[in-house]
């Protein structure tokens, strides 16, 4: 009997799936993005992806604008769509319902759960952080990221790094997103990431901190990274450019997106620790990202 049950034990055992057998973290990473436009999630989707499929995540997304300056490039999706979204007055009437449903269709692939949508002005092209938070309604913005913070119990925020020559919308989005952070006890905090990609052999963006905005300060050297030419299956023939492939071609109405998939060339998620964080949250990131590498499917 004894025997049998030992057996039976190593059988439930065995059965079990890997993540329950050899769990790679002990808690299941919630995560937050703040972007500014209905296709920016793409930026983080090879460690969005690992971090719900792999590691049993959970990942929410709050966007900031509702995506109608894309009009700009949408001349190829006026096939698809059948409307002339290239020119502004229809491109702004349709282009943030549309984009709406390609974000969740790409959404779907990597795992997002919940999306918070702030349907702020998609304006024009900038990188004045200034104007973009005078023409947003920030203080609304603001009461409510504080609230989904509180709400969500979130383990980290990834925001966009917002260096010099980067669109206003986007530094404007990791602004506010500090911001609100700063509201929670510090106990109570994510911790934020700011993110960028880098790509083949160049080195990548050199940050410190935005001018102006001493919130936006990052720990100087300490980066975290994720390859998404990381190989896997048979072969090694796979690689982790196919998930930011596939999201990418959702984005149908914006031509220029397109132009960003990748094959087998080298691209690296990189994620700068926020200086607000404190030192002592550094080790639960070294984890996480430990952890983010070493999953695989």
């Amino acid at each position: 009997m004894k025997r049998l049950l030992i057996f039976l034990f190593m059988f439930f055992v065995a059965s079990l799936p890997l993540s329950a057998q050899d769990a790679l973290l002990n808690y299941e990473p919630k995560v937050l993005l703040v972007t500014a436009h209905p296709d920016d999630d793409a930026l983080f989707s090879a460690t969005i992806f690992k971090t719900t499929k792999l590691l049993g995540g959970k990942v929410d997304l709050a966007l900031m604008t509702n995506g109608e300056g894309g009009y700009t490039y949408s001349t190829l999706g006026n096939f698809i769509y059948n409307k002339e979204l290239d020119k502004e007055e229809i491109g702004r009437q349709y282009l943030p319902g549309i984009r709406k449903q390609e974000l969740m269709a790409g959404g779907e692939i990597v795992g997002i759960r919940n999306y918070f949508f702030f349907d702020q002005p998609d304006f024009y092209y900038t990188e004045d952080v200034h104007e973009t938070l005078e023409k947003w309604n920030t203080d609304w913005v603001h009461e409510r990221l504080v609230q989904i913070l509180k709400d969500g119990d979130y383990d980290f925020m990834f925001l966009m790094l917002p260096f010099e020559q980067f669109h206003g919308h986007h530094k404007a989005s990791a602004v506010l997103g500090l911001q609100a952070m700063k509201e929670l006890p510090v106990e109570e905090r994510p911790i934020a990431l700011q993110a960028f990609i880098r790509r083949g052999e160049d080195p990548g963006v050199e940050f410190t901190q935005m001018e102006g905005f001493p919130d936006t300060k990052v720990k100087e050297g300490v980066l975290f990274e994720f390859d998404r030419s990381q190989t896997f299956g048979a072969n090694d023939r796979l690689n982790y450019n196919i998930i930011s492939n596939w999201v990418i071609a959702e984005h149908k109405s914006q031509g220029t997106m397109q132009l960003l998939m990748q094959t087998g060339d080298k691209v690296v998620e990189q994620y700068w620790f926020n200086a607000l964080n404190g030192d002592d949250k550094l080790q639960k990131v070294t984890e996480y990202f430990e952890a983010v590498n070493k999953a695989q499917p």
